[in-house]
């Protein structure tokens, strides 16, 4: 288990009981070495203040009121790893504490700094995270490096070797062995502490697989309304850990079983109970919910657009029974999406990316229907790099209406086509003229004409892209020249939106909208 922490890690605590200061790891790191994964996060904890931490570690710095110090120390993890590879990494070292009272249910109202580890680690949310693990390169009995864990059979009764002990005031060890997840003391009373640690249990499920002990669970459900306390950035945190760990719609189900959901994430909790019709199974949220658990892609923008593709549902629906419809949905949707992702402080990019697949989830493809210029068309749509998403997404749409096939023949061939008309012009740069040959070889003069006409030619070459050709180009645009700007503007409307239209309707005629 040392071998785990690293060297420059394990200096850290050295340099600190060195200056005559017990030190400790403790949390996520601990628990996640006794789970046996590797940690990314090391955090220590000591009686030393934080004036005095910052004398043994010049180059720290203490940016917060909360007693935690960063050290800077070499590259460890996936610091060491990225290219380029990052200048350090951190280590958080933080003063024993005790907390008052949190009026607002998330920050303590006063921090005050403990004098002993039992205060500290009664703090803590669940037992799992309240294990502290003491290192030691004092030489030991033998009998005490067996009881506390040392690695090694030396023969000798004094050893010279790293040891290791566990303070374990809670029964953490025994929890993570059964894989419960339980407050430290009151549940009651932790999660109004800090009414993140409700999300934060369900996010602990989610990733590691492990039950929430009864009572904690009763204490969540009763105080799921405190997560209106917290802020929509931290909420979006623990969001996004749910997503990407191995079982997210675990995660989710839980949010909505306890009651979290409805205040986290009420767009999704509206389609709770609404049934669907002749082409669906299960209710809207319950095919959200599938369509997030077997999406095949692990990008957070692929997963939420699965979990959020029909979210649209319950406000679009008309009718009951087998041939309810959902007219716009997908449109609607990715409206909603976006406010919701706004409102939750995801990154514009992440935004962007969701809202383009949702918008675009119901793109119809039937290979004796359509053909290259319709897939040049959703190209150009959506973009080459978002395409893949775009049917990873479908994939999770058919696997969560229960179709047992993910991919059928249609999307292999789509793929297929795909690739085959990837190099195609789908937009104006990847004509073979650009504004500077009308300019040399038609004379134009600079100005939106020259933009107008090539919107036209592309227009004309996504329909056939035997058409991408210089002199060809060059032809038509000579014609075109004849129109006045608002004619060929409307030209290139009247073809992009003459084929959308024939698209649509076949996506219409498929899934029983109008």
């Amino acid at each position: 288990m040392l071998k785990q922490i690293p060297s420059q890690v394990l200096a850290v605590v050295e340099e600190i009981e060195k200056a005559g200061f017990e030190a400790f790891f403790v949390g996520g790191c601990v628990r996640d070495l006794l789970i046996g994964k590797n940690p990314k996060d090391w955090d220590v904890t000591t009686k030393a203040t934080p004036q005095q931490i910052i004398a043994i570690f010049p180059d720290s710095f203490y940016e917060n009121n909360f007693g935690t110090v960063g050290i800077k120390v070499l590259p460890f993890g996936e610091d060491a790893t990225l290219e380029p590879k990052k200048e350090h990494s951190i280590v958080e070292v933080t003063t024993y504490r005790i907390e008052s009272a949190y009026s607002d249910r998330r920050r303590p109202d006063e921090v005050k700094f403990a004098l002993t580890l039992a205060e500290d680690l009664s703090r803590r949310d669940f037992t799992m995270n309240a294990i502290a693990l003491k290192i030691s390169n004092e030489k030991m009995p033998a009998r005490i490096r067996k009881s506390s864990g040392e690695v090694g059979n030396a023969p000798c009764s004094m050893l010279h070797a790293p040891a290791f002990e566990f303070v374990d005031l809670f029964g953490g060890q025994k929890d993570i062995k059964n894989k419960l997840i339980r407050a430290v003391g009151d549940a009651n009373a932790r999660f109004n502490e800090d009414a993140l640690r409700i999300i934060r249990a369900i996010r602990f499920h989610s990733q590691l697989g492990f039950e929430i002990e009864t009572t904690t669970l009763e204490a969540l459900q009763k105080n799921a309304g405190l997560i209106s306390f917290v802020a929509n950035e931290r909420i979006k945190d623990e969001l996004t850990k749910i997503i990407l760990s191995e079982n997210p719609a675990a995660g989710i189900d839980l949010m909505q079983k306890t009651g979290v959901l409805k205040v986290a994430l009420p767009e999704l909790e509206a389609g709770v109970g609404i049934a669907q019709n002749r082409h669906h199974i299960f209710t809207i949220y319950q095919h959200c919910l599938l369509s997030l658990k077997h999406c095949p892609s692990k990008k957070l923008e692929v997963r939420l657009a699965a979990l959020f593709h029909d979210i649209a549902k319950p406000q679009t629906k008309r009718g009951e029974g087998t041939f309810s419809t959902f007219y716009n949905h997908d449109h609607l949707g990715a409206r909603i999406v976006k406010k919701m992702l706004s409102r939750l402080k995801f990154s514009n990019e992440v935004i962007d990316k969701v809202v383009l697949l949702v918008d675009n989830h119901m793109f119809y493809y039937n290979p004796e229907e359509v053909g290259e210029a319709s897939v040049r068309r959703l190209i150009k749509k959506v973009g080459l790099g978002n395409v893949k998403d775009l049917i990873d997404l479908r994939i999770a749409d058919r696997l969560g209406s229960g179709t047992p096939k993910g991919k059928p023949y249609k999307l292999r061939h789509l793929e297929y086509l795909i690739e085959k008309v990837s190099k195609d012009a789908v937009s104006v740069k990847m004509l073979k003229i650009n504004g500077n040959d009308l300019m040399q070889d038609l004379g134009l003069a600079p100005g939106p004409k020259i933009g107008a006409i090539l919107d036209v030619l592309l227009a004309e070459v996504i329909e056939d892209a035997q058409k991408n050709q210089c002199e060809l180009l060059l032809t038509r645009a000579k014609d075109l020249d004849s129109e006045d700007l608002s004619k060929l503007r409307q030209m290139a409307k009247e073809v992009i939106e003459e084929k959308k239209e024939e698209d649509e309707q076949e996506i219409k005629g498929k899934h029983w909208v109008k």
